[in-house]
């Protein structure tokens, strides 16, 4: 069959029509030739979401956003989006709008509930939320920090205003005065650094024989410590236990009255014989002074002995 010219111009239009219409639809995110099934998601603020923003389950490309209009005139937006995948959830599931990254646009992610006795069918409509934008997330992040910032700029602000009350033209003078005095120290310690540089260096044979007498000190405190580790420190203890046990005995026995120092000391009777014999003692040592001629008696021609008298205080 030979087609005329019109025909095949006819023919030829309706396809460029078809394609047209195909190309269209596939710029706006259908695809005539898949049967995608269709869910709204209704927002206050859609965040910058664009027609043909792809749609995502767990970070996987599952669909397209065919659509977004005004649901009514208090500003509410109806977003519809096509799944071309044949993944099941339910209608409990939620659509979140995120952003897909720094430079990139946003997206649409279906986050799934899986229920077999309420599976969404094409039509239905899901939950929706925004995700906070990254410069959303900064602000709220430095939001507390530029609070913080700010008191600490006030407080050194205040702390400045009390810095310059303190330092007045008096403090700034003794500061001055201060640092003088400083450096005239510090000159002072440098001449000290040169006198005691100029000592050590004319004494250094000196210092040198100090110290080595020094160290001989060491060796010699060392050879006695080692001399001292030799002795038999056994035998010194057991040598200073048996002086120990003797002078216990000998205290022993004079506790007990036994010696002559026992005996002096606990004898009553030589106590009392040694008291008598000192008074008797004392007693002819004050009649000699109070006689002396009765003891000592001198004579060329000769004289009587007088007799002896008992004295008048015989006590004494």
């Amino acid at each position: 069959m030979i087609l005329s010219k019109e025909v095949k111009t006819g023919i030829l239009a309706i396809g460029a029509i078809l394609l047209l219409i195909f190309g269209y639809s596939f710029l706006k995110g259908t695809n005539l030739l898949e049967k995608n099934r269709e869910f709204y998601v209704k927002y206050q603020n859609v965040e910058g979401l664009a027609k043909a923003a792809p749609v995502t389950i767990n970070g996987l490309t599952v669909g397209k956003v065919q659509n977004i209009s005004f649901a009514n005139e208090k500003g509410w937006l109806v977003v519809k989006f096509s799944i071309d995948k044949d993944i099941e959830f339910s209608k409990n599931s939620l659509a979140r709008i995120y952003s897909a990254g720094l430079i990139g646009g946003k997206s649409l992610g279906v986050f799934p509930e899986y229920d077999a006795y309420n599976v969404a069918k094409s039509g239905d409509t899901l939950a929706g939320e925004t995700e906070d934008s990254m410069l959303s997330v900064v602000s709220k992040a430095l939001g507390p920090l530029e609070e913080k910032v700010n008191n600490t700029l006030a407080t050194v602000d205040t702390l400045l205003v009390n810095v310059n009350d303190i330092i007045d033209e008096g403090t700034r003078k003794n500061l001055k005065e201060a640092i003088k005095n400083l450096n005239n120290t510090l000159n002072s310690f440098s001449g000290v650094s040169e006198n005691l540089n100029h000592i050590l260096s004319n004494n250094t044979d000196k210092l040198d024989n100090t110290f080595t007498n020094l160290d001989r000190t060491a060796g010699n405190l060392s050879r006695l410590t080692d001399s001292l580790a030799q002795l038999e420190t056994g035998k010194l203890v057991t040598d200073l236990q048996d002086v120990v046990a003797r002078i216990d005995r000998i205290v022993t026995n004079v506790d007990d009255g036994n010696g002559s120092i026992g005996k002096l000391l606990k004898d009553e009777t030589l106590y009392n014989n040694l008291e008598g014999a000192s008074r008797q003692l004392e007693q002819l040592l004050q009649d000699v002074k109070l006689n002396p001629k009765r003891y000592v008696h001198i004579s060329v021609f000769g004289r009587k002995q007088r007799e002896y008298s008992t004295p008048d205080n015989p006590e004494l």
